[in-house]
């Protein structure tokens, strides 16, 4: 399960998704061969915002690559709300099982 903060969108989601699949690439590729239904402008805000927050690096030129908190918040290992890892057993960094209720 994938723990998104309240600043996260769905497009967010296929971003990373879609990095995670293919080589780095930019917004307008990923509009394209993604099929995604939203602007190559929007894609981009997206991108930029996902960036600010580390989940992906921008390699130059409009390219964006997904980096590793990116591939852990995929996972489900990371909650982007509160910014901290989550490993396999559910428990968080200190030890604490996550609150499923």
């Amino acid at each position: 399960m994938r723990h998104s903060g309240k600043w996260m969108t769905s497009l967010d989601d296929r971003i990373l998704e879609f990095l995670h699949e293919n080589d780095p690439t930019t917004p307008t590729k990923m509009t394209t061969e993604a099929s995604l239904p939203y602007s190559r402008q929007h894609v981009d805000r997206r991108c930029k915002r996902l960036h600010e927050e580390d989940l992906l690096k921008n390699l130059g030129n409009g390219v964006y690559m997904i980096t590793e908190d990116g591939e852990a918040y995929l996972k489900g290992h990371l909650d982007t709300e509160d910014w901290r890892y989550i490993n396999q057993d559910g428990e968080d960094d200190d030890g604490l099982t996550e609150d499923t209720g």
